[in-house]
């Protein structure tokens, strides 16, 4: 998850901005060029966009289900004429998305997981547990919003969302914690739950705050986080032209398993054939659809995590294409 800390202004917007996390990373993993087509399935403030749209004479889609990032970004159209085209959805939808304009494959994907720093710094999104606002957290402004979550759901049900969204060893205490509270005064604003919150969980000698779980698993929870990037991942796998490119940056382990438990299965690593190994997927291993291009996830400098809090825990998996046809039967990847 990205820290909870504000960005610069990017080049062509009008307001402050996240720093685009491996950028440079990102862009040589992709190896813009001209004619070619890529995709940005999280817009946010169009870092990597405009990257790619400045590396090469290529076309980018660009997709983001905040509607705030498209209005922003809008003022990028005359910057590239006719090589930008933003897109309102999820970049789980890619395939439909892009499909129903026409396009049917692309030479490289880009995917900047979580929260951007300008939902973050916006308090009347809801987001932040270090400034106080409406408790909302929803990317596309619509459907059930956090306070909905925490006022509504059983004990339980709040107690399995925070440790296993926000990995919190003291779910339960927080769940029993956030039922009681409501029945005084139901949460409205962020800093009411992250006061209940703070009241019974220490600080971490790491220095993080007691809520940053608590609201990352509601976070994930309200959007449906990891649900988009298990479907992201699989209209990614149908969208890349052989030889396309796919990263990844994320930013916590449950992100990052999500995206190293794929490619693995994808570039057959989890279907080498056994003597365990049914005789239908004995020869998947030759049909692998992604070849990985780094056997660790490429992580910041030390220079970057030092100027941009938010780097500090991003992790980049690249991933290329193959000619393969798409696996129907895969042993311990998304199906």
């Amino acid at each position: 998850m990205s820290p909870q800390t504000p960005g610069p202004t990017a080049p062509g917007m009008d307001e402050p901005q996240h720093i685009p996390v491996l950028l440079a990373e990102v862009v040589e993993a992709l190896a813009p060029k001209s004619g070619a087509t890529y995709l940005d399935g999280t817009f946010g403030a169009g870092g990597y966009t405009m990257a790619l749209l400045d590396a090469a004479a290529c076309v980018v889609w660009a997709i983001d289900r905040d509607p705030e990032a498209l209005t922003r970004g809008e003022t990028l159209f005359a910057r590239y004429p006719d090589r930008l085209h933003l897109i309102h959805g999820r970049f789980g939808d890619m395939v439909d998305l892009l499909g129903h304009r026409g396009v049917s494959g692309v030479d490289g994907i880009a995917l900047d997981l979580g929260v951007s720093s300008m939902q973050i710094d916006d308090r009347a999104r809801g987001f932040s547990f270090l400034r106080d606002g409406p408790l909302d957290m929803r990317m596309e402004k619509s459907g059930r919003s956090a306070a909905d979550v925490v006022n509504t759901l059983s004990e339980k049900e709040l107690a399995d969302i925070i440790f296993l969204y926000g990995e919190e060893r003291h779910a339960r205490r927080v769940a029993r914690a956030i039922v009681e509270a409501r029945r005084e005064r139901p949460f409205s604003r962020t800093l009411h739950l992250a006061d209940v919150v703070r009241a019974e969980v220490r600080r971490a000698h790491d220095g993080i705050d007691p809520a940053t779980r608590t609201f990352q698993a509601l976070r994930i929870y309200v959007n449906d986080e990891l649900g988009e990037l298990e479907r992201g991942l699989r209209g990614a796998e149908r969208l890349l032209r052989p030889g396309g490119v796919l990263a990844v940056v994320s930013f916590h382990s449950l992100e990052d398993r999500i995206v190293k438990t794929f490619l693995r299965a994808r570039s057959g690593a989890a279907l080498r054939p056994s003597r365990h190994t049914p005789a239908s997927l004995g020869n998947a291993a030759a049909a692998a659809t992604f070849k990985p291009l780094s056997r660790r996830p490429i992580t910041p400098s030390d220079a970057e995590a030092a100027t941009n809090p938010r780097a500090r825990s991003a992790r980049l998996r690249v991933a290329e294409r193959t000619a393969a046809p798409l696996l129907t039967a895969v042993a311990g990847g998304l199906a």
